[in-house]
């Protein structure tokens, strides 16, 4: 053979070994060795009691300027501890300072008010647009270096605030209800806690911000704009660890616009028929860190968002940088999910060695037309999924705005697939990777529907066993790669 044959050869050679490289490259395996950073919180060892400033653990007198006096005076000597020490401690809205920890000792309980005349109507946000809504129970906006720590609960009397569904509960619990007091909407099968609570549910975006909305029209319908338990807006290095989170109005935790957020060792909790009732909404956030934590809430477990539609795409920042690990989701709309409010897209989502358990579904990502937004490089591994009541891994490009799981009589029809023309408000799911999953138990194993306009693409799933009734259902998808998935029908045993 000739130098000149060598030489084509070794091109040829060459081009193939690039060519494979190349390929290799589009499928983008996983890589959790770099993993994002996280900024962690530290504070000065300074500590200031709650009954310094008059605060009574009596679980009658309305501790709220004593609390809040402990955490202005705690910020102006340059941050510390503010302690709240075992007790019963009711209280009206708090607000967090900068370099302010706010400890809570084991069995200290922190009680927020049902009398809503102690939460100020103030401009917020709701489901990813800005909206009214009653001032959270606990709050901060351009905080830094910000903490609740210790093993005390913090309690946001959400039964005060939010409707519930007939179809969730029992006869005799419906009926415990109603002898509550309240009022009852036939039509929508739905109790809420006064008039003005249910006149507002019965209005188009009720708490939306517009010119024409006087704050006598807020007024009127105040009992109807719940707020989000806490709601951390616009900080920098925050730390919520060993705290219970519970019984919230609407969401649990909103962090919004956050960076180096570290959400360690909480529990979440709140009744399974809590509408609204989210563990965590990680929020248009960037360097995140969930980890060793439970959840057990009446919607969606840990959820990723990045604001709704037009408002979203307008503010522009993704969701991304976040670690999920060493979790647990028991009663949840999803274990670990993804939209539908997403049109500001996430990206560089880290989730493994984390367990749902009785979820409805339990990887969830979820979008609809209108959105916009771009969802990619998703990575989880390593998750345990036990009695999932829907599909243990979902992908639906048409959420909407139900439960994931159909109450007893509700008919739900698929929806017609037309397509329509690529816009700014087409959103975009590609590029996910999941990889070692057991699941023990669902109604399906895997269901991705994607749009006709843009179909959902690049989602490699490796290394599965999946004990589910039904198996893998894939509509307007491309390039869906399964490798060692092993799907086992159980018919109608599970």
């Amino acid at each position: 053979m000739n130098k000149f044959n060598l030489f084509s050869q070794a091109l040829f050679s060459a081009l193939i070994l690039l060519s494979a490289l190349q390929a290799i490259a589009q499928v983008k395996p996983y890589s959790f060795s770099h993993l994002p950073e996280v900024k962690e919180t530290k504070f000065r060892n300074d500590t200031i009691r709650i009954t310094t400033f008059g605060a009574k653990n009596d679980g009658v007198t309305l501790n709220t300027k004593s609390i809040n006096d402990a955490i202005t005076a705690s910020h102006k000597k340059g941050g510390g501890v503010v302690l709240v020490p075992a007790g019963l401690w009711v209280t009206g809205p708090v607000v967090l300072q900068s370099n302010v920890n706010l400890h809570l000792q084991k069995n200290a309980l922190l009680q927020f008010t049902k009398d809503f005349s102690q939460y100020k109507l103030l401009k917020g946000d709701w489901e990813g647009i800005p909206q009214m809504r009653n001032q959270s129970p606990v709050s901060t906006t351009d905080a830094e270096n910000i903490a609740i720590t210790g093993s005390g609960i913090i309690d946001g009397n959400g039964d005060a605030w939010r409707m519930v569904k007939k179809d969730k509960l029992t006869e005799s619990q419906w009926n415990r209800l109603l002898a509550s007091g309240g009022t009852v909407i036939e039509a929508k099968k739905m109790w809420y806690p006064s008039v003005q609570s249910a006149k507002g549910s019965l209005l188009k975006n009720a708490g939306a911000l517009s010119p024409d909305k006087t704050p006598e029209f807020y007024a009127s319908i105040k009992d109807f704009l719940r707020p989000n338990l806490v709601v951390l807006n616009n900080c920098k290095r925050v730390l919520l660890e060993g705290v219970t989170f519970q019984n919230s109005p609407a969401w649990n935790l909103h962090p919004l616009m956050c960076e180096d957020l570290i959400v360690r060792n909480v529990y979440a909790k709140n009744p399974w028929y809590a509408a609204n009732g989210d563990g965590i909404d990680i929020e248009s956030c960037k360097n995140v860190l969930v980890e060793g934590s439970t959840f057990d809430v009446g919607d969606d477990g840990i959820c990723i968002k990045s604001g709704r539609d037009a408002e979203g795409r307008k503010r522009g920042l993704p969701t991304k940088n976040v670690i999920i690990r060493n979790s647990t989701v028991y009663h949840a709309h999803g274990g670990v999910v993804i939209g539908s409010e997403m049109s500001g897209g996430a990206n560089s989502i880290f989730i493994y060695d984390c367990s749902f358990i009785g979820t409805d579904i339990g990887l969830r990502f979820k979008t609809t037309r209108g959105r916009g937004g771009v969802v990619e490089a998703i990575y989880a591994k390593d998750i345990v999924m036990k009695d999932i009541i829907g599909e243990a891994i979902l992908f639906d490009m048409y959420y909407a705005a139900q439960d994931p799981i159909a109450l007893k009589g509700e008919n739900r029809d698929a929806p017609k697939v037309v397509k329509y023309p690529v816009t700014e408000e087409t959103p975009v799911f590609r590029d996910f990777h999941i990889s070692n999953v057991v699941c023990d138990g669902a109604r399906k194993a895997v269901f991705i529907r994607g749009l006709p306009e843009l179909n959902i693409s690049d989602i490699y799933l490796d290394n599965m066993v999946i004990q589910a009734r039904e198996g893998v259902e894939i509509q307007e998808a491309k390039n869906v790669q399964q490798k060692n998935v092993r799907v086992i029908l159980t018919g109608d045993k599970k």
